[in-house]
């Protein structure tokens, strides 16, 4: 199960945009939402087991060279 979660000013900085991908950690197998409720993975059987990925995706870039340029 992919979930994007798209970036948002927080107050205290901002949220990058980022996108979170659940696979059973046994086989790899993509997990849908209803899923992740059960004990065993459906694909392979096993105890289920989650393993997530999380990719970042930059959306501003800051100043590298300060304000003097």
């Amino acid at each position: 199960m992919k979930t994007t979660v798209e970036a948002r000013d927080t107050g205290d900085g901002v949220e990058p945009k980022h996108t979170v991908h659940v696979v059973c950690a046994n086989c790899g197998y993509d997990l849908d939402e209803a899923e992740l409720e059960a004990d065993t993975c459906s694909d392979c059987g096993a105890p289920l087991n989650l393993e997530q990925h999380v990719a970042i995706e930059v959306t501003t870039l800051p100043s590298i060279f300060g304000e003097s340029m």
